[in-house]
């Protein structure tokens, strides 16, 4: 269980997909799903199409691209929507969200989504998971038109959220977005370490990391913000 001051935390900034979510559904459209579809209608073989699709992925990954459903239907002339939602019975809820959610929510921190995933991508997941119904403000990075790979969303959101870094605590599986948040002041970061259901548990050291957030509920409840 990682050990985190929450005497010294009032805000929570998470991320969606990998942190929330089982990163499963987004593993197996981008890496399974859409090179099938490609490779149906070009009549390359998948393996081919696999491979053209990773290196295309590795040309953007971090930028605002990377994640924009509008560049890869450009870049594809394809309905991006509509190829999720071929696979979108694969959405899901990481088992241990709920219960951390609520045992934030109880100890009264301000708990707001940070996801760099398109607003088409967060709708479709919201409407399969009521995530908004548990959370106090969702934000696509989108809406800035940078990452947070990016030091200028940061500061963006800061000035949105007017947030103490200091006594923030953010919860993400990408190592260098957590090292990004670290670099720009973010006080408490943890990591998970089992952001797809389907793969292997990773060992990160750089960072605290979790497997089940419900070894850390109580301890939440525990602490509440001061006043609450």
């Amino acid at each position: 269980m990682p050990f985190l001051p929450w005497s010294e935390i009032d805000t929570v900034l998470l991320d969606m997909d990998g942190t929330l979510l089982d990163l499963h559904f987004d593993n197996h459209f981008w890496i399974e799903h859409l090179p099938k579809k490609i490779a149906e209608r070009s009549g390359k073989s998948v393996d081919e199409c696999k491979a053209t699709m990773l290196a295309h992925y590795q040309q953007v990954f971090g930028q605002i691209q990377w994640y924009c459903l509008d560049y890869w239907a450009d870049q594809l002339n394809m309905d991006i929507m509509a190829a999720k939602r071929e696979v979108e019975h694969l959405i899901c809820m990481r088992p241990d969200t709920l219960p951390f959610l609520d045992a934030l929510h109880d100890s009264g921190r301000q708990v707001v989504l940070v996801t760099n995933a398109h607003p088409g991508s967060l709708s479709l997941k919201v409407e399969h998971t009521q995530l908004d119904t548990h959370i106090d403000e969702l934000i696509s990075t989108h809406e800035f038109g940078v990452t947070k790979e990016s030091q200028q969303l940061w500061k963006q959101l800061q000035q949105r959220l007017n947030f103490n870094p200091a006594r923030t605590l953010f919860v993400d599986d990408s190592v260098p977005i957590l090292h990004a948040a670290k670099r720009f002041g973010i006080g408490h970061l943890l990591a998970v370490n089992n952001p797809d259901s389907k793969q292997p548990l990773r060992n990160i050291d750089e960072f605290p990391a979790i497997s089940d957030y419900r070894t850390i509920v109580d301890v939440v409840r525990e602490n509440p913000v001061k006043g609450k």
